[in-house]
């Protein structure tokens, strides 16, 4: 690590999750306390002040923020777009400006293009939850999470060495990428996703029974394919626009998979359909379970228990007991692909070995999810 690198002047534009989470991460695992935050809300602001995480907030741009050694910029990408612009003819010429946002084109696009560009980075930690706001953040956001870096023209390697240094040294880490290769690749494995989720859902509330009952049997696998359709729709409404190209290109072939799947099951082809599931089977089994994506992963074990006064009470005891923390545990009523009954989920992924091992020895009938 940089010796000066608790000395770095760093803002925080957007105190949200992403922003705030930063912060939390650059004051307690870097020792940089030199943290200034613009937020539209006053609350967050003063929130952050009093747990110490940042040394000060404002609402508005001002000299703090203009001689800042690094600038992470972490609001949707339009407004990203109108800070740079605000923030090119002030910085100073050694301050590296950087953003979160889940594109990249756009944005080193609009840099590249600049007649006096600033030094800037596009950035986007894979990493993330369904909630919002500062009070959702935790400082191990990034642990484990790929941080994408994108380089442009006004880009130096000293800045891009200083970038790497400061990723890995939350915990997270670093894979630079060009811009286009960035858009093509989240594309595919978190904005697609992210549609089809919400197009699921839509499709259950327009076919619904007057009744409800599909929503209410909508549980177990349907309810976690679909999880990330609670994500904020500002944000993605945001994403969708500003990778337009690339998300259409990639729904074409997805359009084209389910059109070849209605071909399978009209000709009565089971080969075909077998080989369907199972090529998806084979290759979803590659996939590491080591790193965290766009989309955040849940840590959970199903336990196979009786109903019974007093079992929740149990595990959640034993658990407890060996320093395991518990963020939620529910009776899974929806069980047509599941092993067990209770599902706990857990906050690392380091404890569900752990909590698997324990529980195994005391008996209990143990599935990781």
């Amino acid at each position: 690590m940089h010796n000066s690198l608790q000395d770095k002047k760093i803002t925080i534009i957007g105190l949200g999750l992403i922003g705030g989470s930063l912060a939390r991460a650059l004051n307690e695992k870097l020792g940089i306390k030199d943290i200034t935050a613009i937020n539209r809300s006053q609350e967050s602001i003063d929130i952050a002040i009093n747990d110490g995480t940042i040394a000060r907030g404002f609402k508005d741009l001002n000299d703090f923020v203009f001689n800042s050694d690094i600038i992470f910029i972490c609001t949707p990408v339009k407004r990203t777009l109108e800070y740079i612009d605000l923030l090119a003819e002030k910085v100073s010429p050694h301050c590296i400006i950087t953003d979160v946002g889940s594109t990249k084109s756009e944005i080193l696009n609009h840099v590249n293009k600049m007649s006096n560009p600033p030094v800037f980075i596009g950035g986007h930690p894979m990493a993330g939850t369904e909630q919002i706001g500062y009070t959702a953040s935790f400082s191990h956001l990034f642990e484990n999470a790929y941080y994408i870096l994108t380089p442009g023209i006004s880009t130096t390697d000293s800045a891009l060495e200083l970038m790497t240094e400061i990723i890995t040294g939350i915990a997270a880490t670093p894979v630079i990428l060009s811009a286009d290769e960035h858009d093509k690749i989240t594309g595919c494995i978190s904005h697609v996703p992210h549609v089809i989720s919400s197009a699921l859902v839509n499709m259950v509330k327009n076919m619904d029974t007057p009744n409800g009952y599909m929503k209410q049997l909508a549980a177990g696998g349907f309810k976690d394919i679909t999880r990330i359709a609670s994500s904020s729709p500002e944000m993605w409404e945001n994403i969708i626009l500003s990778n337009k190209e690339k998300i259409k290109g990639i729904l074409q072939c997805y359009v084209e998979v389910l059109h070849n799947f209605i071909i399978y099951i009209d000709n009565d082809d089971k080969k075909s359909i077998f080989d369907f599931f199972d090529c998806a089977k084979n290759y979803r089994n590659t996939f590491s379970n080591t790193k965290k994506g766009s989309i955040t992963p849940n840590y959970e074990i199903i336990i196979d228990v009786k109903d019974e006064p007093g079992v929740i009470g149990e595990i959640a005891t034993i658990l407890g007991e060996n320093g395991i923390n518990i963020k939620n545990i529910n009776i899974s009523n929806s069980r047509e692909f599941e092993e067990g009954c209770l599902k706990v989920t857990l906050t690392k992924m380091e404890n569900v070995n752990i909590s698997f091992d324990i529980l195994t020895s005391k008996g209990y009938k143990v599935f990781k999810n």
